[in-house]
């Protein structure tokens, strides 16, 4: 008898997306108009629909490789081609659509049973089983969720953040990541070639519709793991390249306000026996100070007033082995020199009046560069090459791209609705092209935290946005696991976080000493530890606080910095094979428990990771997939099952896989 998902082959019998259950779908068209509000990136989208009518399927006309469907809608005709070649499902309408017909839902047959993951990147759910997923590119901390956490954390008197089941409803999300692109646990993807806006339906048991704005064409494979599938998956959509080998030696601390602060706190870092490969100070190119907080000047050209004889600080740091970030988006500072040339040449995103479109973030207005004016772009490119690059910069936050509005101008006369959903993309592809034609391919990196189809290939390193500053599971701590997951399931597998988290509010929503503690411990084992000051950096916690936090930090570096060699392996499996460097456990143990934790990681095959995201708690429930597993800091050994360990701070629960090769280094991690 069939159980659960133990039975891959049972499985396959016509459950699987292919040419076989192909054949059941179901086509409706329509005619509508979107109605999109944007306030600070965030969407509020309604709809008109003037036709909404479910096709009647007429017949089925074989080809050489696959078949067509041929159905009407009253008198309108539509064909939807499906066709394999070399293992690849490509599924087609035919030929354009009839006039007025912009609207198409695409309804397939699946197995009842079988999770969906992906999409982009979800934080409060990774199975998407059950739930509609909009397929929409927006800012992900939506100001209306924060501003009624704060409430209510004023007036009930507690810490809503730190009760961390407390979760929204799904719908209520947006998301910086959004991908037309989902891998289900049957071992198979679908991407859909689709940059309007559009929605995933996975709420019913048997069968996934999707519902378009353009003309339906997705592609879908299988394989027999989810390293194949991972493989394929990023042969369609692009693999990241190798990272700087530097990047692994310690931590990048997040240090801001000119040379002597930094000068000032590397001393007490390496005198903590921090190990510090990078130094990110993000108001390299000046500061505002505003209502929200401690914010960057956007106009990206080093601030020599602040940061006095930069260009031989960088020098001198670089000597010492550490290198210096900065940060840079897509908006410019009204107020400054930089935006004044942009806009008498013609460079911004304009309205409908043909002015400089201003944005509002958080409390200012900004202007946006107009990527599809190719003068404006390489001009853009131009201050990353020369006033970043040129300066010495070794790396940088590539922050934003999900604020297009959709009643803005372009230069190129393209429909900004379309468009939207493709500016993360573009903007990821002008930060590579300035590295390498700079030729500091392998030298220099940046990380983005929007995305859509096409960043995987344009992009080095993905983050995982602005967390709260708390344990919520919403927006804290353990969000960014299901958020990595996600979008390792999507294609994309480097990701990191801000260890400690950015989004805070005065002391009702501040990072407190634990909280820095045990995120610093967890990012020690993803691809980066990196730190961020927060947008209240002086209500915040600091990694240099006291000289607990300051040693906690030191073994974290070192833990992060003794996974080299493994790291750079699993990288670089990344870049060959597409395989993501944090896996769900599933990719490794097909057992049912391992297809819903969202929790836990695997850090390649053989390092599992669980870290402690409760407030106050020292210990966790740990599931260990079946198979023998040694504790990385009581070397005691575990043969499955769930089971709760201790976890005093900086000895978070990770697992080394007994019978991997690497057992024996990976576990003198802990002896440093």
């Amino acid at each position: 008898m069939l159980k659960g998902l133990g039975n891959r082959e049972a499985l396959r019998g016509g459950y699987l997306i292919n040419l076989s259950s192909l054949e059941k779908m179901e086509l409706t068209v329509g005619s509508g108009e979107n109605n999109f509000s944007m306030s600070r990136g965030s969407f509020v989208y309604r709809q008109n629909f003037s036709k909404k009518s479910k096709c009647t399927f007429v017949n089925k006309e074989t080809t050489e490789n696959g078949y067509v469907l041929h159905f009407k809608d009253g008198e309108q005709e539509h064909a939807i081609s499906v066709k394999e070649e070399s293992g690849k499902i490509s599924v087609d309408y035919v030929g354009e659509a009839p006039e007025g017909i912009n609207r198409f839902w695409l309804s397939v047959p699946t197995n009842p049973k079988e999770r969906i993951y992906g999409c982009g990147e979800t934080y409060s759910k990774f199975n998407l089983k059950g739930e509609k997923v909009r397929i929409w590119v927006a800012e992900h901390q939506n100001v209306g969720r924060i501003s009624k956490k704060i409430i209510k954390r004023a007036t009930l008197g507690k810490l809503i953040g730190d009760q961390p089941k407390k979760t929204l409803k799904f719908s209520k999300y947006e998301s910086y990541y959004a991908q037309p692109t989902f891998t289900s646990s049957d071992k198979y993807y679908v991407h859909v070639f689709t940059n309007a806006y559009s929605e995933f339906d996975f709420s019913k048991k048997d069968r996934i519709t999707f519902y378009l704005q353009e003309s339906p064409h997705f592609v879908t494979e299988s394989a027999d793991t989810f390293t194949l599938v991972s493989e394929k998956l990023s042969a369609l959509l692009g693999r990241v390249d190798a990272l700087p080998d530097w990047i692994y030696d310690g931590a990048i601390l997040a240090i801001q306000e000119g040379c002597e602060a930094v000068d000032a706190k590397l001393k007490k870092a390496e005198e903590a026996g921090i190990k510090v490969c990078g130094v990110w100070s993000q108001d390299w190119s000046g500061c505002r100070r505003t209502g929200f907080g401690y914010q960057v000047m956007w106009n990206w050209a080093w601030d020599k007033e602040l940061y006095v004889g930069l260009d031989e600080k960088i020098k001198e740091w670089n000597a010492k082995g550490v290198k210096f970030l900065g940060y840079i988006n897509p908006f410019m500072a009204i107020e400054k020199e930089l935006y004044a040339y942009a806009s008498e040449k013609g460079y911004c995103v304009k309205d409908k009046e043909g002015k400089d479109y201003l944005v509002t973030i958080t409390t200012f207005p900004a202007a946006m560069i107009d990527f599809t004016n190719p003068d404006a772009y390489e001009w853009y490119k131009g201050l990353i090459k020369e006033n970043m690059i040129g300066l010495g910069l070794s790396g940088w936050m590539a922050d934003f791209g999900e604020y297009l509005p959709v009643d803005s101008v372009l230069y190129s006369g393209e429909d900004p609705e379309v468009i939207h959903n493709q500016w993360p993309a573009i903007w990821a592809k002008m930060n590579r092209e300035a590295i390498r034609e700079c030729g500091k391919e392998g030298e220099v990196f940046f990380f983005t935290r929007a995305g859509h189809t096409g960043t995987i290939a344009a992009s080095t390193m993905m983050w995982t946005g602005d967390q709260h500053v708390d344990w919520s599971v919403d927006d804290g701590l353990i969000s960014t696991v299901p958020a990595t997951l996600s979008l390792a399931m999507s294609g994309y597998g480097v990701t990191h976080s801000d260890a400690g988290g950015y989004t805070t509010y005065g002391k009702l929503l501040s990072r407190s000493k634990e909280l820095l503690m045990r995120w610093e411990e967890m990012n020690a084992f993803t691809p980066l530890l990196r730190t961020h000051e927060g947008n209240q950096p002086v209500n915040d916690v600091q990694f240099d606080a006291d000289e607990e936090l300051l040693a906690h930090t030191a073994k974290c570096s070192k833990m992060h910095a003794a996974l080299k060699p493994y790291m750079i392996e699993l990288v670089e499996e990344q870049t060959k094979k597409g395989t993501p460097v944090m896996r769900p456990l599933f990719y490794h143990y097909d057992e049912e428990q391992a297809y819903e934790e969202m929790t836990e990681y695997m850090l390649g095959r053989d390092l599992l990771v669980a870290p402690v995201y409760e407030k106050g708690r020292n210990s966790r429930s740990v599931y260990l997939p079946k198979d023998a597993w040694i504790h990385l800091f009581t070397k005691k050994e575990y043969t499955g099952g769930t089971v709760t360990v201790d976890a005093p701070i900086g000895c978070p629960p990770v697992f080394v896989r007994k019978d991997s090769a690497k057992a024996e280094a990976l576990l003198k991690i802990s002896d440093v």
